[in-house]
C-alpha cells in the first residue's frame, strides 16, 4: 500500500515472540488477511494478537497505547486491547512491535441495522471524553482533533488529485463549511480519532470493544463524528448525534468536514491497493453529498 513499507517475515515474528515473550513461544502464530494500512497483524494462540508496524509513521503506536490505555481502560465501558508487551526492534526488524489481548467478535457492516450500535458507540465516546486530560498528549497541527484550518492545504491537495470526479466540488463545499464553522473553544477532550467499522468489535449485535488507538489524542471531539458519515445511514446518523447529546450545528459541520478530508485523502492514495478503505470512502462521499 505504501512505497516505503517493509516486508515482514513470519519466521522473524516467531523468533521475536520466542525471545521477547518466551511464555508464548509455543503458541500457534497465524498471519491475518486484513486491509489495515499500517500494521501486519498475527493471531497468537487463542487470546493474543501481535501487531507489527510496516511503515515508519506507525512505529510508536505500541508505546502510545502502552502508555495511555492502562490509564483509560478502567473507566471505559468496553473492552480495550491494552498491550501486554511492547517488543524491541531486533533480528533485522526495525520498529517496536507489540502484543495485545485478542478481542473476539466481528466488525459492523453498513447493511446491518446499526440502531443499537449508534447508542452503544455514543455511550463509549461520552465516557472517553469525560476522562481527565490534565497530563494528556495534545493534538499536533493538521491531525484529527485539531483545528481544521491546519489540514486545509493537505485536504485541498488531495482533492486536486480527484479532479474529474463529479463529487469533488460538493466535497470541498462541505469541507469549507466545516472550516468556516465556529471552532471548538472548550477544554481538550480525549478522542480515539479513528472510529470506523474496522476498529469496532461487536458480539451478538452489541458493541463490546474498540481497537487500534493510533489516533489517540486530546482535542476537538468533533472528530468522533466521522463515523456518522462513513458507517451510519441517514436514520442512525441522527440517532448517533442525539445519543451523544453534546453536538451543536458547528460541531456537526466540523465532524462532517473531517470525514470529507479522510475520504479525499484516501481515495487517490489507496485507489489501487485497499478496496476496503476505498469502499468506505465512497460511502462517506455519497452520505455527505446526500446531506
Amino acid at each position: 500500500m505504501h512505497e516505503d513499507e517493509i516486508a515482514i517475515d513470519d519466521e522473524v515474528v516467531r523468533r521475536l515472540v520466542a525471545t521477547q515473550l518466551p511464555a508464548a513461544a509455543d503458541l500457534p502464530l497465524q498471519r491475518l488477511t486484513t486491509w489495515g494500512t499500517d500494521h501486519v497483524i498475527f493471531r497468537l494462540g487463542d487470546d493474543l494478537s501481535v501487531r507489527m508496524p510496516k511503515i515508519e509513521w506507525a512505529a510508536e503506536q505500541g508505546r502510545l497505547e502502552s502508555s495511555w490505555l492502562p490509564r483509560l481502560a478502567p473507566a471505559l465501558p468496553l473492552e480495550i486491547a491494552t498491550p501486554v508487551l511492547v517488543g524491541e526492534p531486533d533480528l533485522g526488524y526495525p520498529f517496536p512491535w507489540y502484543v495485545t489481548p485478542w478481542l473476539a467478535g466481528s466488525n459492523p457492516e453498513p447493511a446491518d441495522d446499526l440502531s443499537q450500535l449508534a447508542v452503544d458507540l455514543a455511550s463509549f465516546v461520552c465516557a472517553l471524553e469525560a476522562l481527565d486530560t490534565t497530563v494528556a498528549p495534545h493534538v499536533e497541527d493538521g491531525r484529527r482533533g485539531g483545528p481544521l484550518e491546519a489540514a486545509d492545504e493537505s485536504t485541498r491537495e488531495a482533492a486536486e488529485q480527484l479532479r474529474g470526479e463529479p463529487a469533488v466540488d460538493g466535497l470541498l463545499a462541505a469541507w469549507a463549511a466545516g472550516v468556516a464553522a465556529a471552532p471548538w473553544t472548550g477544554p481538550p477532550r480525549w478522542v480515539h480519532g479513528d472510529l470506523m467499522s474496522g476498529n469496532l468489535v461487536l458480539r451478538a449485535g452489541r458493541l463490546t470493544g474498540v481497537i487500534d488507538w493510533g489516533g489517540l489524542t486530546t482535542g476537538d471531539p468533533a472528530v468522533e463524528l466521522m463515523v456518522a458519515w462513513s458507517l451510519f445511514d441517514a436514520r442512525t446518523r441522527v440517532a448517533y448525534r442525539e445519543a451523544l447529546g453534546f453536538v451543536d450545528d458547528d460541531m456537526w459541520l466540523r465532524g462532517r468536514a473531517w470525514a470529507v478530508s479522510a475520504a479525499l485523502q484516501a481515495l487517490p492514495y489507496y485507489r489501487d491497493t485497499n478496496p476496503d478503505i476505498v469502499a468506505r470512502s465512497w460511502r462517506t462521499v455519497h452520505a455527505v453529498l446526500a446531506s
